[in-house]
């Protein structure tokens, strides 16, 4: 739950940057969405501005410096890091422009971390 807090406050303080998503993530709806993990466990629910935002899911609202590693017609690769606190990789994966699957890894105080989740929009914010 705490990581659904901090990337709800997250995605909403980077709304204005959303015109700034590379690739397939330009077609992603802003809005309400839903965060769920495998076997259908909530994760949490975001106002998504930025969906480039959606590559660091574990570290939440921190002012991290972002890569941009391989991007298609359906996927960005991004490689992150927030000083002081971690760093991950993380696969997104466009769907459709309601539905974005997130495999990220890497760590988080020093202590790795695996999440995967889909991210589907629910509605408007």
């Amino acid at each position: 739950m705490r990581v659904a807090i901090a990337l709800s406050i997250f995605l909403l303080a980077a709304w204005p940057a959303a015109a700034q998503a590379p690739g397939p993530l330009a077609q992603v709806e802003r809005g309400a969405w839903q965060l769920v993990g495998p076997g259908g466990n909530a994760i949490g629910t975001v106002c998504l501005g930025d969906p480039l935002l959606l590559a660091q899911p574990q570290h939440g609202p921190q002012p991290c410096t972002r890569e941009i590693l391989a991007s298609d017609a359906h996927s960005v690769t991004v490689n992150y890091t927030c000083p002081g606190m971690g760093r991950g990789r993380t696969l997104l994966r466009v769907e459709t422009p309601r539905l974005v699957q997130i495999d990220s890894q890497g760590l988080h105080y020093g202590a790795p971390f695996a999440l995967r989740a889909q991210a589907r929009k629910t509605g408007p914010c």
